[in-house]
Formats: C-alpha cells, structure tokens, sequence
C-alpha cells in the first residue's frame, strides 16, 4: 500500500467515525412512576455494537496514522518487480527500506540502493551502489575497478560483457559515450575532474550485471535537487532509501548486506 492509499484508508475511516459521533447517542423512552401514575422520560443506553465499533475505528485510525509516518519518513516496503538484482534479490522478494538513514549519512559503496532513475517510469528502481563522487570507474574484462582495485563481488550472477569507463567528462560504455539527451550525464561544469564521478551523483549496477538497466545505460543517480541531464533533466532527484531486510517469503528472510 502506498501512502497515498494509507492517507486515503484513513480519511475513509475517520468519516465512519465521525459519522457514529454525530448519531444520536441515545433515544428518550417513556418510563412509569409507580408512586404517581405519571410517565417520564429516560435515556437508552447506546448500542454496545455501537460502541465497540467505535473503539475499533479509533484503534485502525491511530494505527493508520502512526504507518503513514513510518512509511513516509522512516521505512516502507518494496517489491521487487525483476530479475535485474539476481541473484541476490528474486522476482516477488518483497523488502524493508530505510528511508531515514540518508537524510542524516552519507551512502556507502555497494549499499543496496532505492531510488528514482533518471528516466520516465512510475517506479523507483534498486541497484548497488558501485560508486560515488569523487571515485573513478572502470569495468574491464568483466571485472570492476573502483579507484585502480579491482574489487571482488560474489553476489553477481556473472561478470559483465560490457567495457565501461568513466573519463572524458562522460560515461563511455564500449568505447562510445552516453548521450547526455538520453542519459543523466552532467555537462562539464559540473564535473571537478574529467574521470571521476560528479558531487551529488553516484554510479548503479545491478547484481545481475548483463541483464540490468542501470548507470551504464541511463547515467547517474543523484542524492538530491534536480537531474542535470536526460529524459528528466529538471525533475526531482533523490535516494529512498537503503533496503536492509528481506522478509518475504519467509524462506528467505536475512538481513541484506
């Protein structure tokens, strides 16, 4: 559910619950006086259904209230839509996102990353985190470098069949460089150097290297403001989250690294 649809569900609820307040609580019946022959007035008791109904919607709404704050600034679930992650992450895992813990800490390489691509989709997309600014970038011969080492990376399905090299104020993917028209790449001033990633701006792979649309396809994911290039050059950037827990199905509940 998204927080659109919690916030709805809960304004749905909140007019049931308005509208049990605003009923009348209680109907005046006739009631004999033994003493004097006389008939007056009493009130019923409201409707135990009633009141039970009540505590359950005042229960739902505060419940609902206090998941629409988890999910909109603390953590919220996502599904994983395709096998761009395999194998560490399957079609139909669903996952526990962090989404406090960039607002105060930088990212960290290979952290598993939530986040709106520099492209048109609805979704937001989850790679790996291979690199950040000021880092320099190669992928040769199936093995990734970051800063000159060649890094070791058993979560891959296999090593990727692509040459890619960040240098030239670009991203050069075998030997041609993306087009900033199609792909989030800055332009020039906002590069400091000529072969290191951007401020602001970071490099995603997927763990299932040859069958991913990540940076080497459409550029960089940025931290924040506003994309320098591509499709949505202009639109808001940003990280979601870190995704730390894989609890669903249940066979394969582990905390992710």
């Amino acid at each position: 559910m998204t927080p659109l649809e919690l916030f709805g569900l809960i304004c749905a609820l909140s007019v049931v619950r308005l509208a049990l307040a605003l009923r009348p609580s209680a109907v005046a019946v006739p009631v004999p006086l033994a003493a004097e022959g006389d008939a007056t007035t009493a009130a019923a008791a409201p409707s135990s259904t009633v009141v039970i109904l009540k505590e359950y919607l005042d229960a739902f709404i505060v419940a609902g209230l206090v998941a629409l704050f988890l999910i909109t600034f603390v953590v919220r679930t996502f599904f994983i839509p395709s096998g761009s992650m395999e194998p560490t992450l399957q079609v139909h895992d669903v996952l526990l996102v962090n989404e406090f813990e960039y607002r105060f800490s930088k990212p960290h390489d290979e952290d598993i990353v939530v986040f709106p691509p520099p492209i048109e989709t609805s979704n937001d997309f989850i790679k790996r985190l291979m690199g950040s600014p000021g880092d320099t970038l190669r992928v040769h011969d199936g093995i990734v470098y970051r800063n000159g080492r060649p890094l070791n990376e058993p979560y891959i399905a296999q090593r990727p069949a692509y040459e890619m090299e960040i240098k030239n104020y670009g991203i050069y993917v075998d030997g041609e460089p993306l087009d900033p028209t199609e792909a989030n790449v800055p332009p020039r001033s906002r590069w400091q150097a000529p072969d290191r990633i951007p401020a602001g701006c970071y490099f995603m792979m997927g763990d299932n290297r040859n069958n991913s649309e990540d940076s080497h396809i459409w550029g960089f994911a940025q931290s924040g403001g506003t994309f320098f290039a591509g499709p949505e050059k202009g639109h808001a950037a940003g990280l979601t989250g870190r995704a730390f827990l894989l609890f669903w199905p249940p066979n394969r509940i582990r905390i992710l690294k």
